[in-house]
Order: structure tokens, then sequence, then C-alpha cells
């Protein structure tokens, strides 16, 4: 009656300790109260062994999910038998007492009998430890299969001449080869072994396979399908797409115009943001009546004077060093300025940076002359300047001797040529140029002959002047000048400056 099971596909539920196995039922013995699965799945996954036996107390539910037709169990109970039952490789589960499952593994039979070789594992790595209360049952188990062991040399008989039989003529027979050689034959048996209905005694005809091919009506074929999709036919490359910055709008619902800042005069030289802005340079009586009119409107000449002392100490930080450099971990590095100024507005733009440098713990050190009567504008920075920690001089020989960070230079100005044959303007720009630190020059004037110390920076106000080549390089700060001012002036002006109060110019 058990017997009458055999070959059917049954799911076996062994509770949440085993999870629950599925496979193809190839022994039941009613003696010993146990049940085989061939090809068993756990859990949904193949298992690594062939075969899988379960005793009755293990299993909490049985479901059968197919049975076979009349014929094939005696079938399969035959093949069993001879392949599966002999084979010495199968593994029984079991329940020790703690109620943890384990696999057991059957004990091989006699090297005669043909192994059933498991697949994507070693036969080592499945060896597993066996309690005592196990061995008893799996002695039984080996009786059971002992009995049977004269059917498997029939059946090793069999198989070989079936597999003389199948071998290509042309193939070589196989030898016997050690334990490496057989690790060996055991992969390529995996990856290799399974069975073939019909081996063809003629070789294969690439020749008349490939002249099938119409190479052409498949080439028209996509190029009429390219044509119909709208991209480029065949042979053509594809245009790549554009790529944009982070900071490039993608969608732009005019085009760009660069030109945004006229001026009413023939422009002698011209200069260029990093964003490609023209910005043209204005002469030095143009600029002076911008900031006149400016002055009316209400920027003030002391306005005027934070402005600029803001942006240049701005842009004298940045080229300190910025945040590496003046951070509470560089207190023993202050950098030291040292900054020229004359008597003149120009000197007093210089002395309002001063103090915001020294504000932002830069050491400053102030060289401006002894006169009778200074400016208003002086007078008022100066007082200002003596709040903070910054030294001021009027002798040179209380300059640094040696080299300081950097030289702001603001001795010169158009209105005051007279001061440039001054022996303390004379000995002022003979220190710079001896104390070889970096310049910059804040508002300098156009001419180079009116310019006595050459300078690496030179920082412009509202709109450049056509500065030479010893100006260095051209910066333009915004000092807030309205656009109505620059109109009444005759400039068109669109502010080239964006989200900075100071940008680079290149020249055009």
């Amino acid at each position: 009656m058990a017997t009458d099971w055999l070959g059917s596909i049954v799911s076996i539920n062994c509770g949440d300790s085993l999870g629950v196995y599925q496979g193809r039922v190839s022994a039941v013995d009613q003696i010993s109260q146990t049940i085989s699965l061939t090809r068993p799945f756990h859990n949904g996954v193949k298992c690594l062994v062939p075969e899988v036996t379960f005793r009755a107390g293990d299993i909490t539910e049985l479901k059968i999910l197919e049975i076979p037709g009349p014929g094939e169990n005696q079938h399969f109970g035959d093949l069993h038998q001879t392949e599966l039952g002999h084979s010495g490789v199968g593994y029984q589960v079991g329940i020790n007492q703690n109620g943890t499952g384990k696999l057991v593994k059957k004990p091989a039979s006699s090297s005669s009998a043909p192994q059933n070789i498991p697949k994507r594992t070693d036969v080592k790595s499945q060896d597993v430890a066996i309690s005592p209360q196990q061995q008893q049952c799996s002695k039984s188990y080996v009786d059971r299969h002992t009995e049977s062991l004269s059917q498997s040399k029939s059946f090793r008989r069999r198989h070989n001449s079936w597999s003389s039989s199948s071998r290509h003529p042309n193939q070589a027979t196989p030898k016997k080869s050690g334990l490496k050689n057989g690790q060996m034959k055991n992969k390529d048996d995996e990856c290799f072994g399974d069975d073939i209905e019909e081996i063809p005694d003629t070789d294969f005809d690439f020749e008349g396979n490939l002249a099938l091919f119409d190479k052409a009506a498949v080439f028209e074929e996509i190029d009429t399908y390219e044509r119909r999709s709208g991209t480029r036919s065949r042979g053509i490359p594809n245009e790549r797409p554009t790529r944009y910055r982070h900071d490039e709008n993608i969608l732009e619902s005019e085009p760009i115009v660069y030109r945004r800042i006229t001026v009413p005069h023939n422009v002698s030289k011209e200069f260029c943001t990093d964003s490609g802005l023209v910005v043209p340079s204005v002469s030095y009586e143009l600029h002076k009546k911008l900031l006149s009119v400016a002055e009316k409107h209400g920027l003030t000449l002391e306005r005027r004077l934070e402005m600029t002392g803001v942006c240049a100490s701005q842009m004298a930080l940045t080229l300190l060093g910025g945040p590496n450099r003046l951070n509470p971990k560089n207190v023993h590095q202050r950098p030291t300025v040292a900054l020229l100024c004359g008597p003149h507005v120009k000197g007093a733009q210089g002395i309002s940076c001063g103090r915001h440098l020294a504000n932002h713990d830069v050491q400053v050190i102030l060289f401006l002359p002894n006169f009778v009567k200074m400016l208003e504008s002086i007078t008022n920075e100066l007082s200002l300047f003596s709040k903070t920690q910054g030294q001021q001089v009027s002798n040179l020989k209380d300059l640094p001797s040696s080299p300081v960070d950097l030289v702001i230079n603001c001795l010169d100005c158009p209105e005051n040529a007279f001061l440039r044959d001054q022996p303390w303007y004379k000995a002022a720009v003979a220190w710079a140029n001896r104390n070889r630190a970096p310049v910059l020059s804040i508002d300098p004037p156009v001419h180079e002959g009116e310019q006595g110390i050459d300078a690496k920076w030179s920082l412009a106000l509202g709109l450049p002047l056509p500065l030479g080549e010893r100006a260095g390089r051209v910066y333009l700060c915004d000092i807030g000048l309205p656009q109505q001012v620059f109109q009444e002036v005759g400039i068109s002006y669109h502010s080239p400056f964006g989200c900075k109060f100071v940008i680079p110019l290149h020249s055009a």
C-alpha cells in the first residue's frame, strides 16, 4: 500500500524548526516510519543534497501536490532501488533533544556502487555531527539499505553498457583517475552532465546558415524605423545633448545681451567680466563728474568713503588668505599690512580700508606725512582709526624693515601732482619697491607716469579708468551709485556685479 505513493510530489511541513520541504517520494518505510524525498526543496530553495529522509514524529503536516499516473510509480520505485536507494549519498532529517533539526549523512556503500554526485558542494562539506540519540536511528537506516547492495551491481553493469553505446565514435574512453582528477570530473559532470538524446554525426554548416541571413533587408528595416521615429539615419552619429553647469539657466526666454553699458564718448579700452559682460572704461573727467552728481543726489563723500573702505578691505582680506589665514587657530600668524596714504581724498579711502582691516584682527601700519592742515575727511577717518589697534606713523623709519604681507598704495592723486616731488613721497616709493611685498592700489590714476609704485592689483570705483599695464590686474567695486545718476551723465548702465560687490575685469 505504501509503494502506491512512490513518485508522488508532496509538501512536508516539519514545523518552525525545520521548515517546509517539497520533493518526489522515493521511499516509504512502514517499519521505521520514515519517508524519503528525492531532489528536495527547502523553503522554496533547492537543497544541496539529492535525498532527504523524514521520521513520522518530525512531520507536522503532509500535502500531496501531484499523484503519478498508472505505471509511473512502479518504474520510479525500481529506479529508486537501483539509482537512489543504493547510491550511498542520502541524508536523514532528525530532531535532537533541544528541538534543533540536523541533517545526518547516510553511510556510503562499497566503492563498486555508482555514486550520485551532489551538486554545488563537496562531499566533505556535508558531514555533520550526529548525537548519540540519533545513532540508533541511523543504524537501522544503514541495515535497510545494505540488504540491496547486490542489486546495485546489476544496475552498474547496465549503466556502463548504456554509456559505452551512447559515446561518440571519435570520443576517447575516459581513464580512471585519482581523487584530484575525480573532483575535476565531478565538476565537469555538474556542468556538462545533462543527458543528450541525439548526437549529430555531421558538422554544423556555418556557410549555409549564414546565407539564410538577409543583411540588406535587415538594414533597410532599421533605416525605415529610424526615419519614422525621427532619429538620424544609420552611419551618422547622434548629436550629444547640451550639458549645462550648475550656475547656467536651462530655459532662456530671450538672447543674452553682453553689452549693457554704453558711454557717451569714444572708448579707449574695454574690459569684460567672468560672465562675458562688457564693461567700457571712462575718462577721468567723466568719472569725476559722475561722483559729483552722485554727491548732489545724496551720496555724500562720507558714504562713498565707507563703501570704498568696505570693498577694499574685503578684497585685501581675500588676498591675505581669507578663512585659511584668518581663523582663531592662527592667532600667532596675524597678517601685517602697510598702508601708504597721501593727504587727499584717495588717502582718506585708504585710511577707511585700514580701519576695517584692523577690526578684522589684521596688523595695520598706517603711514601718513605730517601736515599743518588736513582735509576734514582725513581728520574724521584718522579719528576713527585711532580707536582701533592699528599703528600710525609719519616717519618712514618706523615702517617695518622685513617684508610685510601686503602693501596698500593710496599715495597717487592726479589733482595733487606736486606731491610726487616731496622727499617723503620718494622715500615711500623706494621703501615699497625695496620691501618686495605685493601691492594693491586703490583708485589709481590713469597715466602710468603718475604711478610711482608698480601694483599687482588695482581696485577701480564704479566704472574703470583706461588703466595701463603698471596697474596690474584690475578689479571693480560697487560704491552704491544709483542707475539714475549714470543716466544723468549720459551713461546707459546695467549693473555687472550680480551677487558680488567686487568683481575681476579682463582686458577685452
